[in-house]
């Protein structure tokens, strides 16, 4: 007599739910939805330095030398200005940026980018266009450039800070 073992059977994974076809028809929704995910990993991709977008932020608009308070830092990045204090506290515990008293107005404080700062943001733009590259994968170079042409349209409309001087 041969006894024969029951099969198993491994449950399927059922595909996962998708939203609504009216939600999927709204460029806004799909916007929302890539933000949370930009931001999610892109978190991830800058974890292994210790830091963070808004970091990669202000070293970037620190290196393009336009800015040099923090008043002036935390406008051009919308940020709030005691959020970008602690931001400013948590760069230079490490040493990529200086904090000084500007001599002519005691109550303001003059950013300066050091060199270790420099080092730190050529290795966090390369992670960003690590980053982009790999996002941005299912789009060929010219469906690219013009997502960034129109993402830029709509920035500069909403935001003045984003338009062409």
């Amino acid at each position: 007599m041969t006894i024969s073992k029951p099969e198993v059977q491994v449950p399927l994974k059922a595909p996962p739910a998708r939203p609504p076809k009216e939600l999927l028809s709204s460029s806004t929704f799909l916007l929302h939805r890539l933000s949370w995910a930009v931001k999610e990993r892109k978190l991830e991709a800058f974890e292994s330095t210790g830091l963070n977008p808004m970091h990669y932020a202000v070293l970037s608009l620190l290196a393009a030398g336009t800015r040099e308070t923090q008043a002036t830092l935390a406008d051009a990045l919308a940020y709030a200005r005691t959020y970008l204090v602690g931001v400013l506290d948590e760069l230079e515990e490490r040493g990529l940026i200086e904090r000084r008293r500007d001599p002519v107005d005691r109550r303001r404080h003059l950013v300066k980018l050091t060199p270790s700062g420099r080092e730190t943001l050529t290795e966090l733009r390369s992670i960003t266009k690590r980053f982009e590259k790999e996002f941005l994968a299912p789009l060929d170079a010219e469906e690219r450039e013009t997502l960034h042409v129109l993402l830029l349209r709509l920035a500069a409309h909403h935001d003045a800070r984003f338009a062409e001087h």
